[in-house]
């Protein structure tokens, strides 16, 4: 049994999704048919369900990359083959807007996990083309406004400085967030596909967010997505 992930490997699907948001874990998990909790331990919400007659998961990760990445490594010991980012963001990108989804195709490491993984060598984490095909596949399907592209990984919300997001944007990055170079990293060093989608509550370097009413239909429609791609990828 992992660390942190109290649960064995039958406790965990094959395709799971990864919200830093254990209430957002909880949205997911409402989705599910034969619902089962298996872990609470620190927080780290995990249940497993249904959806579509297909077995799938959520796994909270909490936020950071240092926690995402542990939680990648223990789904990887628990046996997941999949594993799907689902946050938010702050859009970058000429044109992403508050309440848009974005689907990463790559994350720019700018955060010292995955520089810690690779040693400092250069390196370009990224999504795998399955994955990103089945949550843009789901995202056209379910007709909501999304973007596809490369985003950036930090560390440090608070700390982004004025002019990142044009800095960032004029280099082809459409958002800002803090775990998908983790899990994109993690997974391809353990032999796992992975994913991100996310919703954009702000425009980076600005703090101020949709409110909870205006966001929430957005989440939803991220929820919906990538379990339509859990569905798919979960052949």
């Amino acid at each position: 049994m992992p660390v942190h992930i109290r649960a064995e490997p039958d406790d965990v699907a094959p395709v799971v999704l990864l919200p830093g948001d254990p209430g957002r874990a909880q949205r997911v998990a409402e989705q599910f048919d034969d619902v089962q909790c298996y872990n609470e331990f620190r927080g780290l919400l995990g249940y497993s369900g249904t959806f579509h007659g297909k077995r799938v998961s959520v796994q909270t990760t909490g936020m950071g990359a240092p926690s995402a990445a542990i939680v990648v490594e223990e789904l990887a010991m628990l046996g997941a083959k999949t594993v799907i980012r689902i946050g938010t963001c702050g859009g970058a990108g000429t044109g992403v807007h508050p309440s848009d989804l974005v689907i990463a195709t790559a994350a720019c490491p700018l955060d010292g996990t995955t520089r810690q993984y690779l040693g400092g060598d250069a390196y370009a984490p990224a999504a795998s083309f399955e994955v990103v095909r089945a949550l843009v596949d789901a995202a056209g399907a379910a007709d909501v406004r999304h973007h596809v592209g490369l985003i950036a990984t930090e560390d440090a919300l608070y700390s982004v400085t004025p002019g990142w997001s044009e800095t960032w944007a004029s280099r082809g990055v459409l958002a800002q967030e803090m775990e998908a170079s983790a899990v994109f990293t993690v997974a391809a060093l353990r032999g796992l596909q992975a994913g991100c989608i996310l919703v954009a509550s702000n425009s980076a370097g600005q703090h101020e967010r949709l409110s909870d009413d205006e966001l929430l239909p957005a989440v939803d429609q991220m929820i919906h997505v990538a379990l339509e791609a859990a569905v798919a990828l979960n052949t």
